[in-house]
């Protein structure tokens, strides 16, 4: 969503670089662009004069003036003051002191409320909590069932007396919902409202009913990231006429400019809470300003990629995995590939991930042309293969490897390229689990391996290489006779040359300071 404000941002400081001290000029300049490029992404006009101004102001102070690299320090601003209109630090739920805890969804007819209601349910369940769904959304043809089947997926509970359909009292529903929660042993409600597909009196005096009703600990007011300016102005529409806690995007993995989310948390004085960037149901995570700012300015995202690897690995299977690395090579088999690719894959797409890393995005086009199938082939191919093969691929013969292409359905090139990138990865792999580090890198000290490898390294390194030229390899063995000699001496200094160690005669024993820098040494 927010790739062509990102480009705009890099080619911004990319000009500053290089620059020992920022003019005027070149403050305006940057201030500009950065400007030009926030107008492009759809921000509200309020929030770009705001936003460029406190950059300008914090440009032309001590902090970049008397900084060692002010393009740097240009950026660490830019940095700072988009966190800042993102909302600053994160926003957490707040949850009843008695169970239940209700949380109400409010916001227009297909900004994705139902969809949202699921995903969050599944996030909070995951958190250890027991969500129930509950379906007022009385409307909309079909919403009822949909909420059913999105609590289904989602694996939580779902209360929908009613038929909907244009059918029920909302009001009634979300109030029976939360004695049906307490009955039912659910600690949280989560109420789906009727949207519109506009602001009218009708839909804000029902999801005032509803929040008088239920007395909500959190209304969350869900908007698509996808509709630009419109949201700001729904949102505000909704906190003077209904009131709500925290804002959640939706649909933040499409290809709109992404204006709305920069410019709600300023407008409003509300904080982006949640964030959904995806179809799955567990495409939904908290939104994180600091984080999100990151991604913006291709800073990456290395926090969230951790805590998804958290999520997703278990500790004792990555010990388990290490501890074969350690051993040798031959201890980790394709089986162990298949597993670790696996759960690669649980971890969600191939690229987002990889959009996660530091300095991606100026590989973008790359990254966005990833297949994700070829990880769906390569496990083909391995699944094809015996147990035998699996254990120990040197095996795999011309014909075994045409077995296995027909096997998986791919090209026998294919398994071959697979075997060969697998032999690779393991010498790799195996060296960085024994402390050797990537190829042509040092060890890493702590990680085993480290110093055996050093003294190795500095041992073959001890013995002095021969010169080709005979005269001059006679002169160099004449020369180490003669240093020989003057050590079985007894090092006196009479006898085996200078005070400090140095044989009689080597170079630098008889060195003269130059003329002109005599006279600093009287």
């Amino acid at each position: 969503m927010f790739d062509t404000l990102s480009d705009r941002l890099s080619a911004t400081f990319k000009s500053l670089r290089g620059k020992g001290r920022l003019s005027e000029q070149d403050i305006d300049a940057a201030a500009r662009e950065i400007r030009i490029a926030l107008l492009e992404a759809d921000v509200a006009l309020p929030v770009v004069r705001s936003f460029i101004a406190n950059v300008k102001e914090r440009a032309r102070g001590a902090e970049v003036s008397k900084a060692l690299n002010p393009a740097q320090q240009v950026l660490k601003i830019v940095n700072e003051e988009l966190v800042s209109i993102l909302g600053g630090e994160t926003r957490r739920l707040r949850f009843a002191k008695t169970a239940p805890t209700v949380i109400m969804l409010a916001g227009l007819q297909g900004a994705g409320k139902t969809t949202l209601a699921g995903k969050l349910g599944h996030w909070l369940k995951g958190q250890g909590h027991t969500p129930l769904l509950v379906a007022c959304d009385l409307q909309r043809p079909n919403a009822v069932n949909q909420l059913g089947i999105v609590a289904e997926r989602a694996g939580v509970g779902f209360y929908g007396p009613q038929p909907g359909n244009g059918v029920g009292d909302p009001v009634q529903v979300a109030k029976d919902s939360v004695e049906y929660a307490r009955t039912k042993q659910y600690d949280i409600v989560i109420v789906d409202t009727a949207g519109r597909l506009g602001i009218d009196e009708e839909l804000m005096q029902q999801a005032a009913d509803i929040r008088d009703a239920v007395s909500p600990d959190e209304v969350l007011f869900v908007v698509d990231a996808m509709i630009g300016q419109d949201a700001v102005n729904t949102a505000e529409a909704f906190r003077d006429g209904v009131g709500f806690d925290g804002v959640v995007l939706s649909k933040l993995d499409g290809d709109a400019r992404g204006g709305a989310a920069l410019s709600i948390a300023h407008v409003t004085g509300k904080q982006i809470m949640f964030a959904s960037n995806g179809e799955k149901v567990d495409d939904f995570d908290a939104f994180h300003p600091d984080r999100m700012a990151g991604r913006i300015l291709d800073m990456g995202d290395m926090l969230t990629l951790i805590e998804q690897a958290e999520r997703t690995f278990s500790q004792a299977e990555a010990e388990k995995m290490a501890a074969k690395l350690a051993k040798g090579p031959k201890e980790f088999t394709l089986d162990d590939f298949l597993a670790q690719m696996e759960q690669v894959r649980k971890m969600g797409s191939i690229s987002k991930l990889l959009g996660m890393l530091p300095g991606m995005g100026q590989i973008k086009e790359q990254i966005n042309n990833i297949d994700e199938r070829d990880v769906d082939r390569t496990a083909a191919i391995i699944k094809s293969m015996t147990p035998a093969e699996r254990q120990d691929p040197t095996i795999i013969n011309g014909s075994r490897r045409a077995r296995i292409a027909k096997g998986s359905g791919t090209e026998v090139s294919a398994v071959k390229n697979l075997v060969e990138r697998f032999f690779e990865a393991r010498k790799m792999m195996s060296r960085m689990a024994q402390g050797g580090g990537m190829p042509g890198m040092p060890g890493i000290p702590g990680m085993g391996g480290g110093p055996g490898r050093q003294k190795k390294q500095v041992k073959q390194a001890k013995g002095k290489r021969k010169s080709g030229n005979p005269m001059k390899r006679k002169a160099e063995e004449a020369a180490a006779a003669a240093r020989r000699e003057q050590a079985a001496l007894g090092g006196q200094p009479d006898a085996a040359g200078s005070p400090f160690g140095l044989p009689a005669g080597a170079p630098g024993e008889d060195f003269e300071l130059p003329d002109e820098f005599k006279k600093f040494m009287k």
